[in-house]
């Protein structure tokens, strides 16, 4: 039973002065757990979910055992993401402020190693930071965990499924052995690996777990559907078209599926971004703020990127790949349905996933309701819906003798119907341009991103993904998409290649900045120091100023019309998307 408030952990004064001051009244269910064997020097498994309150868990007792005369390293805190370094550290600072001896160290990939350097050289006691760059200071004699006196590792499972397994064990050999140390895993779930690192690196550890694993809010309406995996790009639109819900969180594997699947959405007009482990803190920042102000709608992640996000207009969670574990599932469901609101959740199975189903379902001790995904025709008419539910507005507004006009010269000209004018018109509007046929062809490859119209109809590929003969994944990243005459104007932007630029980040910032639709955006042309962006029309001198100073990589984009083919030679080979 929960202790009756932060009085009764019997922390050291100073850092319940701290916790006071931050407003730490009554200790959540894993801290009441964590807290009293950690300052006892017991190991601990603690199994929670994001947002239960792990941080202060460990951190609270990792800053009693601090000896603030050293300045020797003493406790390391190892995070799969650097967003979840950063905001430990942070967390860490806040419940240390009473110690102002006490010194905190951030590392992390992706940023310059001297700041770093410096501040573990200044004597850092506590470290925070993600498996990779530990490691590489380790390497470089920077950093030395012979001191080490409390090991945690936060997320384990999302670090072991990012494979960062054998670099735990490398960070785990350089600090003294199990039982000379204390050890904290935390992890949302336990799967049989995180079990195996336990009895690795933990003695006789307390296990601790809050609520069931298996416990989904009954105010999330939870569906499947079964897609063929060709199909779920197209499947995927149908749902955001017709949804009710302001924002939806579409949850994939990877870092590039989340790339991939948010530049075909941001083409599809809606609009959407990518996140996952990679992207720095500051662009996660802006893109939570967008989704939070309603100009971004859907959110395309991984597992890792979502961990810890709160956003109140999300209320749709879309599961385009299937969770690896079923408990995974539960923690994607809970980014919707929070504080006591609606949400609903879907989740794509493929014809031959029906085993996953089964595992989840068990998990959760509930059936999954089966829908099918909306027709074009359906999407059509709702989206026609819409806009016939705003006429009576614009109708109310006023001045509409232009158009009587022309509609008069139609009929009485053309010699069309007024019904049938009206219908064209709504048909245009919501971009059903009439029955079309599928240019599908080719020797049964799988046509993998699709150029699709908003009512879903298939128009052409950007490339094709297939088998090869033994069965596995084959792209085609020549590309494939014919030249069309709407795309009159091509851009060329100073990022390339060389700076690690991709598809998704490219339509992001030219959609986000430039006010552009991604129907606008034809094909993009990655070059080694340079790209070129094809747009069904000329930028004006706004909305091109934004767009140059946006930045990708860290460089600016610096977009200007492209004058011609003046490259050396050895830039003349792209990659096409």
């Amino acid at each position: 039973m929960s202790p009756v408030s932060v009085d009764d952990l019997h922390l050291p004064a100073g850092i319940l002065d701290a916790i006071t001051e931050l407003g730490f009244a009554t200790p959540t269910p894993i801290q009441a757990g964590a807290i009293g064997p950690l300052l006892q020097g017991r190991d601990i498994i603690g199994v929670a979910q994001t947002g239960t309150g792990k941080t202060a868990a460990f951190g609270l007792p990792l800053i009693a055992h601090i000896d603030t005369e050293s300045y020797e390293v003493q406790a390391l805190v190892l995070a799969p993401t650097r967003e979840l370094a950063i905001q430990s550290a942070d967390a860490i600072c806040a419940f240390a402020s009473h110690y102002p001896s006490i010194r905190v160290a951030t590392v992390y990939g992706g940023a310059a190693y001297g700041p770093q350097l410096r501040a573990l050289k200044e004597g850092a006691q506590i470290v925070v930071g993600t498996p990779g760059r530990i490691i590489d200071l380790i390497e470089k004699g920077a950093l030395k965990l012979s001191t080490l006196r409390m090991l945690v590792l936060d997320e384990a499972d999302e670090m072991l499924r990012m494979g960062f397994a054998e670099d735990v064990e490398t960070i785990a050999s350089q600090s003294p052995e199990p039982g000379e140390r204390i050890t904290a895993l935390f992890s949302a779930t336990m799967p049989q690996a995180i079990e195996k690192v336990a009895q690795a690196h933990l003695i006789d550890p307390v296990d601790i777990s809050v609520a069931p694993q298996a416990s989904t809010v009954d105010n999330i309406d939870q569906t499947y559907a079964v897609v063929p995996f060709k199909h779920k790009l197209g499947a995927l639109s149908r749902v955001l078209w017709t949804r009710e819900e302001d924002a939806a969180i579409v949850f994939v594997r990877t870092r590039a599926d989340a790339e991939e699947v948010s530049a075909d959405l941001t083409r599809r007009g809606f609009k959407a971004s990518g996140i996952s482990g990679d992207v720095s803190q500051a662009e996660r920042e802006r893109i939570v703020s967008r989704l939070r102000d309603g100009s971004l709608d859907v959110l395309v992640a991984t597992d890792v990127a979502a961990r810890g996000l709160d956003v109140e207009r999300i209320g749709l969670v879309i599961n385009f790949d299937v969770p690896r574990e079923a408990e995974a599932y539960v923690h994607r469901i809970g980014r919707t349905g929070r504080a006591g609101r609606n949400g609903r959740a879907l989740t794509f199975f493929t014809p031959r996933e029906k085993g996953r189903l089964r595992a989840i379902e068990r998990l959760i001790d509930m059936s999954l309701a089966e829908v099918d995904i909306p027709s074009p025709r359906e999407v059509s008419e709702f989206k026609a819906q819409r806009l016939l539910d705003a006429l009576p507005q614009r109708i109310d507004s006023g001045r509409l003798d232009l158009y009587y006009d022309l509609l008069d010269q139609m009929i009485t000209t053309a010699g069309v119907p007024l019904e049938q004018i009206a219908a064209a018109l709504l048909a245009q509007a919501v971009g059903d341009e009439g029955p079309s046929q599928a240019d599908i062809r080719g020797s049964g490859r799988i046509r993998r991103e699709e150029n699709v119209a908003e009512d879903g109809s298939f128009i052409s590929a950007s490339f094709e993904e297939g088998r090869d003969k033994r069965g596995r994944k084959s792209r085609n990243r020549a590309g494939t998409r014919p030249q069309t005459s709407g795309f009159s104007h091509r851009y060329r932007i100073e990022v390339g290649r060389r700076d690690g630029v991709n598809p998704g980040a490219i339509v992001g910032a030219i959609t986000g900045e430039g006010g552009v639709t991604g129907s606008d955006l034809g094909k993009i042309d990655i070059f080694p120091s340079f790209s070129l962006v094809e747009l069904s029309g000329e930028l004006s001198e706004h909305a091109a100023g934004r767009i140059g100073r946006a930045t990708i990589a860290g460089r600016r984009l610096r977009i200007r019309e492209d004058t011609g083919p003046t490259r050396p030679r050895r830039e003349r080979r792209s990659r096409r998307f």
